[in-house]
């Protein structure tokens, strides 16, 4: 049985195997001789706007090609039809039972038969490169996904992004570039690619708490501030300094469809700034916030994720430091809601990690194994590790 589109597509044609194209009628064409092997060859050259072909064998050999595809049996004016093929025919040689120039046809149903005819088309070029950017996008909303949903496939799939982004997207220098394809990375990276990466990989690091992820954030950063900032102060250029020469280099800072390289950029030096509590990262995120304090407000949908920079900068930000060997519940308290004001870092031991809003914290006396501090600017209150405490604490 051969299912096709129905009357209204007409023209639908379908190449099988062996180069014959099959075309169909729902009802009797004049043009057509029915019930006669001929007819297939008709059908193969004439066209149609059928739904289905029902093809089977009579007891004097000849093939039954029955325009409306009803399934009752047949009589051929010798006896009634053999039993019909409809249950197999799309897996028999049609070759053997309907001769030589059909030797190597095969019935096939409605989606084979029409992959087969799209696969005669002019295929569209390929466009499979990998984009740093794009993955970054994808990183951060799997990690983030991975983490509120403790859902472990998620944050898999994030660091498995990551990873190869980093390893495989960098030139010998460690410099980031821009796209892979074909086993090879080439281009060297802009603004966006490292402002999106930048987020992606402080997102991931606040949902694994793997110090990887944050070094990776920090070297990131410091390639931005050197490569891409305005000497000025006043934001950021979307193409590094050593890039190729352009008539003037552009600062890109409206948000369309995704946020610009210029506000990514902003809210991921703001959030690093209040992880690590170095100044010089929150100072450049200002700069690309000031170069558009003054029409971002009277445009906001242009203006929306750097508005959310700037929302950030002026927020009462949390920093939230967990330490212990089982952070499960405390994790959860912070996940339980969207807190676009936190920043969160965690280890089973603050005094061995590189994270600066880690660096001396150590589980809360009288024998709690785990602690959490709840900071501003650094300045902590002392550690709790009740989770409804801690909860307490993040009431904004």
């Amino acid at each position: 049985l051969l299912v096709l589109f129905g009357a209204r597509f007409a023209q639908a044609r379908v190449l099988l195997p062996g180069g014959v194209q099959l075309l169909c009628h729902r009802t009797a064409n004049e043009d057509v001789p029915e019930n006669t092997l001929e007819s297939l060859d008709q059908a193969a050259l004439l066209g149609c706007n059928v739904v289905e072909i029902d093809l089977r064998r009579t007891l004097d050999g000849k093939i039954v090609l029955n325009h409306d595809g009803i399934m009752e049996r047949l009589t051929d004016g010798v006896g009634e039809a053999e039993t019909s093929y409809y249950g197999d025919l799309q897996l028999r040689d049609a070759g053997s039972w309907m001769g030589e120039r059909f030797e190597g046809l095969h019935m096939t149903l409605f989606q084979d038969a029409l992959r087969l005819a799209r696969e005669r088309r002019v295929r569209p070029p390929l466009d499979d490169k990998r984009v740093a950017s794009w993955n970054a996008l994808m990183i951060g909303a799997l990690a983030d996904a991975g983490a509120v949903l403790e859902e472990p496939t998620y944050l898999d799939a994030a660091i498995a992004a990551a990873e190869f982004v980093w390893e495989q997207m960098r030139d010998e220098q460690g410099r980031l570039l821009r796209s892979y394809n074909a086993a090879q990375a080439h281009l060297p990276a802009y603004l966006e690619d490292h402002a999106f990466l930048l987020e992606a990989l402080l997102t991931l690091y606040e949902a694994s708490f793997d110090e990887r992820f944050f070094a990776w954030a920090l070297m990131l950063a410091d390639t931005i501030l050197e490569q891409f900032a305005d000497e000025r102060g006043a934001g950021f250029f979307a193409t590094a300094n050593d890039a190729e020469r352009l008539i003037v280099r552009r600062k890109e800072s409206e948000d369309q469809p995704i946020p610009s390289a210029s506000s990514s950029a902003a809210l991921g030096l703001l959030r690093l700034g209040a992880l690590t509590g170095e100044y010089r990262y929150e100072q450049a995120a200002l700069g690309a916030i000031a170069v558009s304090a003054d029409v971002a407000p009277r445009y906001p949908s242009a203006f929306a994720y750097l508005l959310c920079a700037a929302d950030f900068h002026l927020a009462e930000v949390r920093e939230v430091a967990l330490v212990g060997p089982d952070l499960a519940a405390l994790e959860r308290v912070v996940r339980s809601r969207f807190r676009p004001h936190v920043v969160l870092a965690g280890s089973s031991n603050g005094l061995n990690s590189a994270v600066p809003l880690l660096a001396g914290r150590s589980p809360a006396a009288g024998g709690a194994t785990t602690a959490a501090y709840v900071c501003e600017r650094f300045a902590c209150q002392a550690p709790v590790s009740d989770p409804e405490e801690l909860a307490a604490l993040l009431v904004e």
